[in-house]
């Protein structure tokens, strides 16, 4: 019982629940990608294991960079490591661990993800660190995000194509305007210490103004993605829905009112990602050459 308590506790602490957020769009990276060269099972349970590996990695490494931070903020003073539920120290071994199951899944799935996972991790791990200097750190957060689904393409592929690209800057733009959204509760904490975030330099309304172009942004790449990949009507379909969700979360946060920023950011986000990857696989699997999801390069060849 001590052992589960002690995983619930870790996994709390990276919330392990979110990657609900990243993980569909990795996989519907994967999909879009296996509809051309094939997918084996092998392949995609790698895949996987890097993105949990590398979601493990960059939220223990934003714990543990910010600990002192999250102390002094009361939003997030109770969080388990400034808390004392988990030591510096086991964090630390937590980072470590989970960016090696990235480094070696990478390694199995072929040259290119294996040159890249270093970046990867930079990437990752640099988002940590801007906030204490530049309001753009949600462009950050977005960026590393927004890579999955093309990590999980060239993983599949073992090269970069346009679909993937726009895909991943789609997800960039949802992920800094749901995370400009969330730091809304934070801006009087950010501008007494110092912090930089996009509320705190642009205000409150300047700031959720942001992120709606941001997501008018996100959608119009989701369009312009369905036309150059040639998707049909289920995906549309997914797309006008992931709109409308949209909007719904924009009607609930006000300048005045963010009561409801967590039901925003975190069940109408998980409902959007969950929305796209259901679309895109089934349509593909209807209007696409479905056996070749299931099939290695080698069966299809």
């Amino acid at each position: 019982m001590s052992f589960l308590r002690s995983i619930h506790t870790y996994g709390r602490m990276i919330k392990f629940s979110h990657s609900i957020f990243a993980l569909p769009f990795a996989l519907s990276g994967a999909a879009l990608a296996a509809a051309q060269s094939g997918i084996g099972a092998v392949q995609l349970a790698w895949i996987v294991v890097a993105m949990v590996g590398a979601r493990s990695a960059a939220m223990g490494f934003n714990r543990l960079v910010d600990r002192h931070i999250d102390a002094d903020n009361p939003r997030t003073a109770q969080r388990e490591l400034p808390s004392g539920q988990v030591s510096p120290a086991s964090v630390s071994l937590l980072v470590v661990i989970s960016s090696g199951a990235l480094v070696v899944a990478a390694w199995q799935l072929n040259p290119l993800c294996l040159y890249l996972s270093p970046l990867v991790l930079a990437v990752l791990f640099f988002y940590s660190l801007t906030k204490r200097f530049t309001w753009a750190s949600h462009l950050v957060l977005g960026l590393s995000l927004g890579g999955a689904p093309l990590g999980a393409w060239v993983a599949v592929t073992g090269g970069f194509a346009w679909t993937p690209i726009m895909l991943s800057m789609a997800v960039l733009t949802w992920v800094a305007g749901f995370d400009i959204i969330y730091s809304c509760q934070d801006r009087d904490y950010d501008v007494q210490v110092g912090l930089h975030s996009i509320p705190a330099r642009f205000g409150l309304d300047g700031a959720l103004r942001i992120a709606r172009l941001l997501h008018v942004a996100s959608v119009g790449l989701m369009v312009i993605l369905g036309w150059h990949a040639e998707m049909g009507v289920i995906y549309a379909l997914g797309v006008l829905v992931i709109a409308g969700l949209l909007v719904w979360e924009h009607r609930l946060v006000r300048p005045d009112d963010l009561a409801r920023v967590n039901m925003a950011f975190l069940n109408l986000n998980a409902i959007i990602s969950v929305v796209y990857f259901a679309s895109t696989v089934t349509d593909i699997l209807v209007f696409g050459d479905a056996p070749a999801l299931l099939l290695g390069k080698e069966d299809i060849q």
